[in-house]
């Protein structure tokens, strides 16, 4: 679920675009910024094993407190999946489905989610053993085209940090620290599901490491193949690397095997920040999850149309958005976590 989640839509957009060249660059920079972050969910997993984030929340910040952090975070994991649910419907419009409305397409595809939640995180969990396989496949089957076909010039990444660091840094925080890398947040809700005693620390580890370096090979795959100039113009920059293989004979509309590609990634997250939505609101009010599952899928549907194009979707997304990450992703982690230590101090005291 570590490896689905994170490469979701991620190939692709061409993230640290700024950077030109040096955007693979910023994306590792991104992961190793992700992963002290994910060290910090580990580190809150690990001292509050048996709480889910709602229970964390009012452990650190008291219950009044907490409750109103919680009702926050329902919200922002629902407008994170709403994003998605915004995504696909581009998607399918640009691409395989030009005469369908829209709005079917996303409604077709959060009932498919609300079903996969109303039956339970384990139903869910099936869904990347059955997806990834094929999913990896399909990018291993795409890398190895681009390189039989000489698609890819490496002197395009070249020179490398013309400009020094400091350009890097910009394009990588927080925007590819944000997406995709501290989405990982939620899994303070997915951890405590583990059968397994404790927190499947050296399972996500992994898993997080060899998706940073699979993602990092697709940016600079995509900056080898298209150039910084071309890449940095392309709404989806990967979508016209995959047509530069047109000139194969044998294979046609390779487009279209991309396009479910990201089909299978996009659908992961929406179903993942749903669940995360309505399994907090569950939480709060001591209610079954199911109550919540129309209402709130509902309310992802509705919020999906207030933009009012893909132009000023990306550019939210990309923009506002980010910095609303860091907040949900970063700030009220840390202080969750210096809350919850000396919560945990005063206790230990005590006793």
């Amino acid at each position: 679920m570590v490896i689905l989640f994170e490469i979701g839509s991620t190939p692709l957009f061409l993230l640290g675009a700024d950077a030109k060249q040096d955007s693979w660059l910023a994306m590792s920079a991104g992961a190793a910024a992700g992963f002290a972050l994910l060290l910090l969910f580990l580190w809150l997993q690990q001292r509050l094993p048996e709480m889910e984030l709602p229970e964390m929340l009012r452990f650190g910040f008291g219950r009044i407190a907490g409750t109103f952090f919680g009702i926050v975070y329902s919200c922002y994991f629902a407008y994170q999946s709403m994003r998605n649910v915004r995504d696909f419907g581009e998607l399918t419009a640009l691409t395989i489905l030009q005469s369908t409305p829209m709005s079917i397409t996303m409604l077709v595809f959060i009932l498919i989610a609300a079903y996969a939640i109303w039956k339970g995180a384990e139903i869910i969990f099936r869904l990347p053993e059955i997806l990834l396989p094929g999913l990896l496949f399909c990018y291993f089957l795409l890398i190895i085209l681009f390189i039989l076909m000489g698609n890819a010039d490496i002197k395009r990444l070249t020179p490398v940090a013309e400009n020094g660091l400091w350009p890097i840094l910009q394009a990588a925080l927080p925007e590819i620290l944000s997406f995709p890398f501290g989405q990982m947040i939620v899994f303070l809700l997915l951890w405590p599901l583990w059968e397994k005693p404790g927190v499947p620390v050296k399972n996500t580890v992994w898993a997080y490491v060899g998706v940073s370096v699979f993602l990092i090979f697709m940016n600079a795959l995509n900056l080898a193949i298209l150039g910084p100039v071309l890449a940095g113009s392309f709404y989806l920059p990967f979508l016209e690397s995959v047509r530069t293989l047109s000139s194969l004979r044998f294979i046609e509309r390779l487009d279209i095997l991309v396009t479910l590609m990201i089909f299978i990634g996009l659908f992961i997250k929406i179903v993942i920040w749903y669940y995360c939505a309505v399994e907090i609101a569950a939480s709060l009010t001591r209610t079954s999850a199911k109550w919540w599952v129309f209402p709130l899928g509902a309310l992802i549907y509705a919020a999906s149309f207030i933009e009012r194009n893909y132009t000023q979707h990306i550019a939210v997304g990309l923009g506002p958005s980010t910095r609303i990450d860091t907040i949900f992703q970063i700030a009220i982690p840390l202080i969750l976590a210096v809350a919850a230590a000396l919560r945990l101090q005063s206790s230990r005291s005590s006793a």
